[in-house]
């Protein structure tokens, strides 16, 4: 690629949200939103609520580590994939090393952006989309998913990969072996190009062509997560959901663009099959492809889960017989239920003086209390453990001088590291992190995650996993762990002017 390219203004939004499964209290993504540098990410962590969301955030801190200390000539490309690779080095030393964490892996996708020269990283069923000028959306990225590969090898049709029973079983991610192969592009992009990158708690519920209309039609890139988060929850948000949006130059409004604009294409030569709906109905727009990521690796299919063969079609002779004879039976069976509701809702009223329950509480005198003044609920604890962090990623500096006062008030101790308190001794470690006093980090990380030991909780053990995330950072930023940095620094060699020669 030439080094001169043009500069253009960059735009960008993003959104994480947990969904609304009960079965995943904590948001295992994480993303990287930095348009002061022009790099972006989400991952997306397996491993469950124990590992998950340390694997995904270690990914994004070692990239962001990456380009935070980028050296003016590095190539763009190999920086981004050593990045990628270090990550998976962390993660699976730490899987080893960590038997809570021994599942943990995560996958990834990142853009970073220099001018009209858009570099992409990969691993997993994470996504990038590009939206170019004229409105065509493009996946930039294949899923690296069991189905998906048996797809692009022809040994399954895209039909069958939509109900196969492993189809949520990735077959590539971060952290799950001591290697991984990162699939690496670069391009150049015109101006209005869009990209966005989401995981597949988005893709899980919003089909490509949706996807593209929503970007079409939507100028503010805000509200465009908004929508795609609000069409998640619409549709159940079964999983964590993530989404960054980026905007290269300016948009072209709506009114600009063709007016025969072709439907996605992604990649161009494969359609995209929708999957089976909930109510057993197909549509182009409503549909949606099923989600490629639960565990890795997955079991094998079993008898109580076989791999579903393609419906059989209706009676060719008489293709409304199957629709007259189910809409009947569907009929009679409303009409049967409303029938038996009615006769329990009767015989309840006749004779609720038999059932204790009810007997009881007509013979309690009915009292009305005055509600309060309304009142928010107190907030769980991860959620003020949340608000706590994000104020100190905000301002580490002005937390340290206004909270460490705080603190040592309360808790009548004369040094910070001496607070019983595991979440203040995390949040001191992580100031003091984001400061490069990376050494009194690893004290109050060590310190916070004995306080967690002694006083077990769900809060605590939160605390925990982010103070030995914490570790793991200080690991990689330092050259005490195996020296993780030594290619950086050989770029940094191979970026320095030549010595003076002595020739003539």
């Amino acid at each position: 690629m030439s080094e001169d390219t043009k500069t253009f203004q960059i735009q960008s939004a993003a959104l994480s949200d947990r969904g609304l499964n009960e079965r995943r209290p904590l948001n295992e993504d994480a993303f990287l939103h930095d348009r002061n540098r022009s790099i972006f990410a989400v991952a997306d962590g397996v491993g469950g609520a124990e590992a998950g969301e340390v694997a995904s955030q270690t990914a994004i801190e070692v990239l962001d580590e990456a380009f935070r200390h980028q050296v003016d000539g590095t190539d763009v490309e190999d920086l981004m994939e050593l990045a990628i690779q270090r990550a998976n080095a962390s993660i699976h030393q730490m899987a080893q090393e960590h038997a809570k964490f021994s599942m943990m892996a995560t996958t990834i996708v990142a853009l970073h952006l220099k001018g009209n020269i858009a570099t992409f990283g990969h691993v997993g069923d994470s996504r990038l989309y590009r939206l170019t000028p004229d409105g065509q959306l493009h996946r930039e990225t294949e899923d690296h998913s069991i189905v998906e590969e048996e797809v692009r090898a022809g040994r399954m049709t895209p039909e069958q990969a939509a109900n196969h029973p492993s189809k949520n079983v990735i077959s590539r991610a971060l952290g799950a072996e001591q290697g991984v192969e990162v699939d690496m592009k670069t391009m150049e992009v015109e101006d209005g190009t869009e990209f966005l990158l989401c995981t597949d708690g988005i893709t899980r519920h919003v089909s490509d062509n949706e996807l593209r209309q929503l970007m079409v039609v939507s100028n503010n890139l805000d509200e465009l997560c908004n929508e795609l988060k609000r069409r998640c929850y619409e549709r159940g948000a079964e999983d964590n959901l993530t989404v960054v949006a980026v905007r290269v130059g300016e948009q072209l409004m709506s009114d600009e663009r063709p007016a025969e604009m072709e439907r996605t294409i992604s990649p161009e030569t494969q359609p995209v099959y929708a999957a089976q709906s909930g109510n057993g109905s197909a549509g182009a727009d409503t549909t949606f492809l099923p989600a490629s990521r639960i565990a890795f690796p997955g079991p094998p299919p079993t008898e109580t889960a076989p791999v579903r063969e393609p419906r059989e079609p209706l009676n060719v002779a008489d293709p409304y017989t199957e629709k007259r004879g189910s809409g009947a039976a569907r009929v009679l069976g409303i009409l049967l239920v409303l029938a038996l509701i009615g006769a329990a809702f009767y015989a309840g009223a006749r004779f609720k003086e038999r059932i204790p329950f009810l007997a009881s509480k007509e013979a309690q005198p009915v009292v009305t209390t005055t509600a309060p003044a309304q009142t928010a609920p107190p907030e769980e604890p991860f959620v003020q453990f949340e608000k706590a962090r994000r104020q100190v990623d905000q301002d580490p500096r002005a937390w340290l001088a206004n909270d460490i006062g705080k603190e040592l008030l309360k808790s009548g101790v004369q040094s910070p590291l001496d607070s019983p308190d595991a979440e203040f001794l995390y949040l001191y470690g992580r100031a003091n992190l984001l400061t490069g006093n990376t050494d009194e980090a690893s004290k109050a990380f060590d310190a916070a995650i004995s306080k967690a030991d002694l006083n077990p909780s769900p809060a605590n053990s939160t605390v925990k996993k982010e103070a030995i995330l914490g570790l793991g950072v200080i690991g990689v930023r330092t050259q005490k762990q195996q020296d993780r940095w030594k290619v950086l620094n050989h770029y940094q060699e191979l970026t320095k002017p030549p010595a003076n020669s002595n020739a003539p």
